[in-house]
């Protein structure tokens, strides 16, 4: 079908991250639209592309566009989503897929309809080692789970000068620090050890009870001084689930952890072995075995099941990271669009699932109470 041209929305931290992987899975950017036609002209000189949209409306109606990838602020999702694939358009949609569960609903359900490719970044899922752990487990290694726990932790809003559009329910929705990075321990958990939460008791806290008024870009430094305003989404969670198989689970996330970065990690503990995955370390897997043993498997293309070999693009000793599990997804979901079939593309289902987990999670918080996720 030739090169694929890719209009990309949204020009923040993420539009270049999804405009890098694009062009390395060997797409043609042929537009980009920004927050405002400036913005979008400034980027479009920036990135070397031939056109600033408008706005989305003028993106689609490009005919030589195939792919939209929808990279703005949560609360634009479901209408941009929705437009791209009425139009006929493949999509690559940011999560989370909309911020409320009937918007999701709604979503996959058109994107089914539809026939058309539509995926959703969950892109831990192509860390190699991720790939490994979830072989073992399905080949039976781990033995029947015990026990899954982990956490996702950040420190990028811990100062209280630091502000983002994140943090605006209105903006980011109702749920900030599990609707954006628990999403992701709970889709790569359930995903890896193959087993689906049923239920579930969460709490959310909002520990920083003002936050400065001025928002500044995700990850960067914030502004000194200025006038401040109240914050009504969370800044930590915990939740406790209960998968189908009776294993318990246990989930701790913050934006406010000094000194973590990024670090998303879990363990899962089987009968006969356990695995440790964490997302700042990404070149190793730690496999807990019987008496006081431990093995600690490497990334590389020589070793491991087929997806981890696939997957490990470099040798050893040559990290690879979140940059490189966001190309192969991008290039997984090319793939998928000239009818291919890769494993474990996460697809509007996925974002579906997790805005369900989310609910339930919100629900919990809420009420204090064991909440069941159908």
């Amino acid at each position: 079908m030739g090169k694929l041209g890719v209009a990309i929305v949204g020009t923040g931290m993420i539009g270049a991250v999804h405009r890098r992987a694009a062009l390395l899975a060997g797409a043609v950017v042929r537009g980009v639209s920004a927050s405002s036609p400036e913005r979008g002209a400034e980027v479009a000189e920036a990135w070397d592309v031939p056109r600033a949209y408008r706005d989305i409306s003028d993106a689609l109606a490009d005919p030589e566009v195939q792919v939209v990838h929808v990279c703005t602020p949560n609360h634009l999702h479901r209408a941009m989503a929705q437009a791209a694939l009425e139009a006929g358009k493949h999509v690559i949609c940011e999560k989370p897929l909309a911020t409320t569960l009937q918007d999701a609903e709604a979503l996959s359900a058109l994107a089914a309809s539809t026939g058309l490719v539509a995926t959703v970044p969950f892109v831990y899922r192509y860390h190699p080692v991720v790939r490994e752990a979830r072989a073992r487990i399905a080949h039976g290694d781990l033995g029947p789970l015990r026990l899954i726990h982990g956490s996702y932790l950040q420190d990028w809003l811990l100062d209280p000068a630091s502000n983002n559009w994140r943090v605006d329910p209105a903006l980011g929705g109702v749920s900030r620090v599990f609707a954006d990075i628990g999403s992701h321990w709970c889709d790569l958990v359930e995903w890896v050890s193959g087993e689906r939460f049923v239920d579930v008791s969460a709490a959310f806290e909002t520990v920083i009870a003002q936050r400065a008024a001025a928002t500044g870009l995700s990850f960067s430094t914030p502004a000194a001084g200025g006038a401040m305003q109240p914050v009504s989404s969370e800044d930590v969670a915990a939740a406790l689930f209960k998968t189908g198989n009776g294993t318990l689970a246990s989930l701790t996330v913050s934006q406010v952890s000094a000194g973590r970065r990024n670090r998303l990690w879990f363990e899962i503990d089987g009968a006969q072995a356990s695995v440790a995955f964490d997302q700042e370390d990404s070149e190793r897997l730690w496999i807990g075995l019987p008496d006081q043993r431990e093995e600690i498997f490497v990334r590389g293309p020589g070793a491991g099941s087929a997806e981890q070999r696939r997957l490990s693009v470099l040798p050893p000793g040559h990290a690879q990271g979140y940059g490189n599990c966001f190309d192969a997804f991008v290039a997984d979901t090319y793939r998928a669009i000239v009818a291919e079939r890769p494993e474990g593309l996460p697809t509007f289902e996925d974002g579906l699932r997790s805005a369900l987990i989310v609910d339930r999670v919100i629900a919990s918080a809420r009420t204090r109470a064991w909440t069941s996720i159908p």
